[in-house]
């Protein structure tokens, strides 16, 4: 063999280790995706176990306002299917939904100093509040992976090795426009 098949072999070696290479950056990727994404599914379990302590301690102070805490419930149980189901395009609507809940259930507390003053109450009002910030902040790792992941994958060279290997674009978690919207303050207070 000659030196210009030397070139040849030496040429067809390195995009057969460049192609390697492109393949397990787009599994990495992919993996960072689904470890975001797992970092969430904890962070919601550990909200969808919280609240209905939060329900509890609030039933025993507010008899008669049920239908928030219904309200509550029901907008876990749909967070709580959309997770379970891995429905990445139906989590932001109940998330959403949830969030909304869960703040007329503080508003509604306010109304019941006895609630306030109670020290599970705060607790609970505490871990959730951290928890929904830490949800927050998942959410965005979230987006930061799947964005990265979608990017690499329609690049090119890696588009070739994507596309054949059948890497599928992720999906990011959307949140209602609603929610980007600013509180109406007053209304809140009225």
């Amino acid at each position: 063999m000659g030196v210009t098949g030397y070139v040849v072999l030496a040429i067809i070696v390195i995009l057969i280790i460049y192609a390697f290479v492109l393949y397990n950056n787009l599994v990495l990727l992919k993996n960072n995706v689904a470890t975001a994404w797992s970092n969430i599914d904890v962070l919601l379990k550990q909200r969808h176990d919280e609240l209905p302590k939060l329900v509890e301690t609030c039933k025993q102070y507010m008899g008669y306002e049920q239908q928030t805490l219904v309200k509550v419930m029901q907008a876990r149980e749909g967070v709580q299917q959309a997770r379970t189901s891995g429905n990445v395009a139906a989590l932001g609507p109940a998330e959403s939904q949830l969030r909304a809940t869960i703040g007329n259930l503080f508003a509604v507390a306010e109304a019941y100093p006895d609630l306030k003053a109670n020290e599970s109450f705060q607790q609970l009002q505490s871990r959730i509040t951290g928890l929904e910030s830490s949800i927050a902040d998942r959410r965005e790792f979230y987006n930061d992976s799947v964005n990265t992941y979608n990017t690499r994958t329609e690049q090119f060279p890696p588009v070739l090795i994507a596309r054949n290997f059948g890497f599928k674009e992720a999906s990011r978690l959307e949140i209602a426009a609603g929610d980007k919207q600013d509180v109406d303050m007053k209304a809140l207070f009225s």
